[in-house]
């Protein structure tokens, strides 16, 4: 009987800590979640396959799918927290085989970038970093319960193997996007 009263007095307990971070977590705060993996390839073909955003679909859970409008500009359609969200999103500064900016330009307010580290002649370590706005109760917890950072790191896990299945990239953008000024410069594309 103490035990039934000590467990129902800790879920009453928590369930008021969850309930006052919820609260405070609403409103215009941005989150982020940064995570990362190595990958048993070149750093060449870990950044050419990411610049082939229409094959997200293949390896990042809930992204339905990805159509590149143009060079710099993205429209994203995937399922958030029980729903389908859809959202533009611009890249904002891109240098072959070293980073990925972006910064969404409608829906939900997110940025962020990826980067690409030589590990050696045959692995990669990519960090991915992604700042967003959870809107609403559930996305509010699931934010708070760590959902973002958990699909991010799928995400990179299925990426992984995906690449290391394949062995080499499905295409390449080699084009650079500079932060400082909107141009676009291509250098090579496959």
């Amino acid at each position: 009987m103490l035990g039934r009263i000590l467990v129902v007095g800790l879920l009453a307990v928590g369930a008021l800590v969850l309930r006052n971070q919820v609260k405070q977590a609403r409103g215009s705060r941005m989150s982020t979640t940064t995570e990362s993996v190595e990958i048993d390839v070149p750093v060449s073909t870990a950044y050419n396959q990411w610049t082939q955003f229409e094959d997200f679909p293949k390896f990042m859970t809930g992204v339905m799918d990805v159509r590149q409008i143009d060079d710099t500009h993205l429209r994203w359609r995937a399922q958030m927290a029980g729903k389908e969200e859809q959202w533009d999103a611009e890249i904002t500064e891109q240098i072959p085989d070293t980073l990925i900016a972006w910064r969404s330009t409608s829906g939900a307010p997110n940025q962020g970038m990826v980067s690409f580290k030589k590990v050696s002649d045959s692995r990669t370590r990519i960090v991915l970093r992604i700042d967003y706005q959870p809107r609403g109760v559930t996305e509010t917890v699931g934010d708070l319960l760590g959902a973002v950072s958990m699909r991010a790191s799928g995400n990179l896990q299925r990426f992984k193997q995906f690449l290391e299945s394949r062995g080499n990239e499905t295409g390449a953008w080699r084009g650079v996007v500079s932060a400082s000024e909107p141009s676009v410069t291509t250098l090579t594309t496959k």
